[in-house]
């Protein structure tokens, strides 16, 4: 099995996002030495790029806060050292171009009829339904209707070392540095094994107990990285050396 697209990127991927509605996949890339973000929006479906490391006219201080319908959100910080959001610009993810931006709103959460936002300036908060096209408000909000939209994803669980019985994988697993999951006929494992000194990370695609890919995400890092991989739909998605992304059809 090879991978169904991969792309690298110049700087480490800091987050991503995945659009339901169009099936993209938008990505935050950070360069910590430079200070500088960039945006990226490729297609699941068949591995486009729409368009790949874009900078914002806010060089740092910017990152994604939402993926829908075909429109990424990016928010803006209070201030260099304030993990608060403020701000809302919507960038079409085709052409990477800002549709509109509104400094007075902030996002609160993705809803199945859009973004559920609000002005931090008026309390008590008032929640309001807006329009991702055009960043109009709709209306209210409205709990009944406005449930919270909920991707198709499915994400890998912590497991013990004796999960792994059988498998034949060529590294002993340290403590508590397994993820695993079960996903039709396939096991998805992902482990930090130690080498002559040296701390890896590793990804195998299972079926039944016959390996048939398998990949080196990271070698010689200092600690256990956080959750390593997800399926979407039929997928499996992954970052190696925090820069490269791959895509897997399942």
């Amino acid at each position: 099995m090879i991978p169904f697209f991969e792309h690298s990127f110049n700087s480490v991927v800091w987050r991503f996002e995945i659009d339901g509605m169009t099936d993209r996949v938008l990505l935050e890339t950070r360069n910590a030495g430079e200070k500088k973000v960039s945006f990226s929006s490729i297609s699941l479906k068949t591995g486009e790029i729409y368009f790949k490391e874009i900078e914002s006219a806010e060089r740092w201080l910017t990152g994604i806060e939402t993926a829908w319908d075909g429109v990424l959100l990016l928010h803006q910080y209070r201030g260099p050292n304030s993990p608060n959001h403020k701000g809302i610009i919507a960038i079409d993810q085709t052409s990477g171009k800002v549709l509109w931006e509104n400094y007075s709103l902030s996002f609160d959460h993705l809803s199945v009829n859009g973004p559920i936002v609000f002005d931090p300036r008026f309390q008590p908060q008032k929640l309001q339904l807006l329009d991702i096209q055009t960043g109009s408000i709709i209306r209210k909000y409205e709990r009944a209707i406005d449930q919270e939209y909920q991707l198709q994803l499915f994400l890998p669980d912590p497991v013990q070392i004796e999960k792994l019985t059988g498998l034949n994988l060529k590294e002993t697993a340290i403590e508590n540095s397994v993820d695993y999951l079960e996903h039709n006929k396939w096991r998805i494992v992902s482990l930090h094994a130690i080498n002559n000194g040296v701390l890896k990370q590793s990804l195998y695609l299972i079926n039944g107990f016959s390996i048939v890919f398998e990949d080196l995400l990271n070698i010689g890092i200092q600690k256990l990285q956080p959750e390593s991989f997800l399926v979407y739909k039929h997928q499996l998605i992954y970052l190696k050396n925090h820069s490269q992304l791959k895509v897997l059809n399942l």
